[in-house]
């Protein structure tokens, strides 16, 4: 589905979700139709009414979709060292999308730093610092969770402290080539 192909369903029970962009938990009712507008990272981004919300793929079924259950374990090239885990940890980090924009938070420029510490002959910690678009996003907190979600799928890892920063402030020079290719923005 690209970011221009919509698909038209109806809700096929209550189902919990998020409105965007204010990160606020809603539940969408049964019988109404949902304009899927996004199907990227695991989640949907659906259109009810107007109003734009965010389903969590373990909920697809309420779209009438299997539903996704929890990311298998990433594992990384072996042996594990700390740059085989950063490795795994950016590859990881492709599949968490902000809701509002079919660009992962990678090539969208939001991940500052992903750093690994060896703590224990297979075991890991990540610090990582990420930002956002906009300094008032409602769903920043959400993104920060589902990037430090999917981290910790990655084989030896432990803990993950997300860290949400504003210096430097986002622009979109920090875009990749082909998020702002895919955007439409060159």
């Amino acid at each position: 589905m690209s970011y221009f192909d919509r698909e038209e369903v109806e809700v096929l029970r209550d189902c919990p979700a998020v409105s965007i962009p204010y990160g606020a938990p809603v539940t969408v009712e049964k019988g109404c139709m949902a304009t899927i507008t996004q199907k990227l990272g695991g989640s949907y981004t659906v259109m009810v009414e107007g109003n734009l919300y965010r389903i969590e793929g373990v909920d697809g079924d309420a779209l009438g979709f299997d539903p996704h259950e929890k990311p298998p374990v990433f594992v990384p090239e072996k042996p594990l060292t700390e740059k085989t885990v950063e490795d795994a940890a950016w590859v990881v980090l492709t599949e968490v999308f902000d809701p509002e924009i079919p660009v992962d938070i990678v090539n969208l420029g939001l991940v500052y730093e992903c750093k690994v510490e060896q703590t224990g002959p297979e075991a890991f910690n990540i610090q990582m610092n990420m930002t956002l678009t906009a300094p008032g996003c409602g769903m920043g907190t959400m993104i920060a969770d589902e990037a430090r979600y999917k981290l910790l799928t990655i084989e030896g890892v432990e803990n993950v402290v997300v860290d949400l920063v504003w210096d430097p402030p986002w622009s979109r020079e920090r875009m990749s080539e082909s998020a702002r290719l895919q955007l439409g923005m060159l």
